[in-house]
């Protein structure tokens, strides 16, 4: 089991406005900069200790200098090879360079692929956004980004969203005391319509253009919806009761589908890209693999793969871009690993110890890269290079656990929410490439290049 729910209540600050830019003050780039280090090798340290003692005595005291003893210093400066005025070396000139290899060589060999420049991941957030009463919960889901770029967080009992594009803010429901909070966002793929899961049971569905209320679905649960995973027209809730129900808004009997597996709550739900399998993880330290095809509405269905590799609540889920059958999964702070999984088999392929609770995964849609955000001690965000899991860089800069993670619609950026009450824009997956523009073809007619005969 991983820690829960903890009071915000008290470190609530009232007078900050939800979603504001924090103005950081940056030190100074001077600050940072290395001392330089002289290069030994090249100082007399006899010379130095000579002209800091004995050498300059008669230059500072002129008065005190003979004729004759001034004749014989010169004399002694010109023996010894004194008579230089620089005493540190900072640099050595350097040796003439052999070729080892004649630069004609170089010239007749053609480069097929150009060296890809490396690219550079930001150590620090491009932004910072107050999120105050920001519940301290780790089964809960209370950040997503839609597709029209509009970024959604349940604070309390409210739902703001921003705007990426301008940075606008603006409330879309607050919900009563008797309801709230809020325990769960999830936008639906069209990037207008949005699921408000409540700590009572039911689900809200919001146009969020038009800034109504569209219907509340109810019966399915009997405890509070902390996980919520859209699949078209299917909106599949998770509640804390262990139930996974497929809700199809479109009808008024919404309830299509049940899938009973988990005896504690359910904590992250994710649909695979094709929409054919679902994954669950639960506060039983159980994931689960359910296959779209075998779903019944008349008895709960069957799960696929019934995964307990896991020794801890297992709620960060990701499913690979790049291979439908690929499913990274995180691990609560008894069992702190990434694991992942060939959904086809149910087959582990690899297992990686982060040294701390796994809050929640994303995949880079560019790069074979994984971001996991994680809790004490250093609540980080660490990147990972996939398959190796080389670590190639840690982000820092959230002082409590790193609840949610949200991927912005082209890939590139991905905001981070955390305990400490603040919202964090990181530019960590870089920009993806342009395709090249493939060649123009100016012969219209089929069989075109092949020679006619007449």
């Amino acid at each position: 089991m991983d820690a829960g729910s903890l009071s915000s209540s008290s470190k609530a600050n009232h007078s900050r406005f939800p979603l504001q830019e924090q103005q950081l003050q940056k030190k100074h780039s001077k600050e940072n900069l290395d001392r330089f280090i002289p290069n030994r090798s090249a100082m007399d340290f006899d010379y130095a200790h000579y002209m800091v003692t004995d050498g300059r005595k008669g230059k500072e005291n002129p008065s005190v200098s003979s004729p004759s003893k001034e004749a014989y210093q010169k004399r002694l400066a010109e023996t010894l090879n004194m008579n230089r005025t620089r005493i540190l070396a900072f640099k050595n000139k350097p040796p003439a360079p052999v070729e080892m290899i004649p630069k004609e060589f170089f010239s007749s060999v053609s480069h097929d692929k150009p060296v890809k420049a490396r690219r550079h991941i930001p150590q620090t957030s491009e932004k910072t956004l107050d999120a105050p009463d920001l519940v301290d919960d780790y089964y809960l889901n209370l950040l997503d980004w839609g597709s029209t770029n509009v970024l959604a967080i349940a604070l309390g009992n409210t739902v703001y969203l921003w705007n990426a594009q301008d940075g606008s803010t603006s409330e879309l429901v607050t919900v009563d005391d008797e309801v709230g909070p809020v325990t769960s966002v999830n936008w639906a793929p069209d990037g207008r319509h949005i699921a408000v899961g409540l700590n009572n049971s039911e689900v809200q569905l919001w146009d969020s253009l038009s800034n109504r209320q569209l219907r509340t679905l109810r019966g399915g649960h009997r405890m509070r919806v902390g996980s919520l995973a859209w699949n078209n027209h299917i909106l599949t809730t998770g509640g804390m009761d262990g139930k996974i129900i497929n809700n199809d808004v479109r009808i008024r009997d919404h309830i299509v589908e049940t899938y009973r597996g988990h005896d504690q709550e359910v904590c992250g739900l994710k649909w695979s890209l094709s929409g054919q399998q679902l994954a669950s993880g639960g506060n039983d330290n159980i994931l689960h693999i359910w296959d779209r095809s075998t779903a019944s509405s008349n008895s709960a269905t069957q799960w696929l793969h019934r995964l307990e590799d896991h020794t801890s609540a297992v709620k960060a889920l990701a499913w690979c871009p790049f291979q439908g059958n690929l499913l990274a999964s995180g691990g609560g702070s008894g069992d702190r690993s990434i694991k992942f999984w060939n959904t086809h088999t149910g087959a582990c392929l690899n297992s990686v110890d982060t040294g701390s609770q796994v809050c929640a995964l994303l995949w880079n849609k560019n790069e074979r890269e994984l971001l996991s955000s994680h809790g004490f001690a250093q609540n980080q965000l660490t990147l990972w290079k996939y398959p190796s899991m080389v670590k190639m860089g840690e982000l820092t800069g959230h002082t409590s656990r790193v609840l949610f993670m949200a991927q912005s619609p082209d890939g590139c950026t991905v905001a981070s929410a955390a305990a400490d009450e603040t919202l964090r824009l990181w530019h960590v997956f870089g920009a993806p490439e342009v395709a090249k523009p493939a060649p123009k073809s100016y012969n219209t007619e089929p069989f075109a290049h092949i020679n006619r005969i007449r």
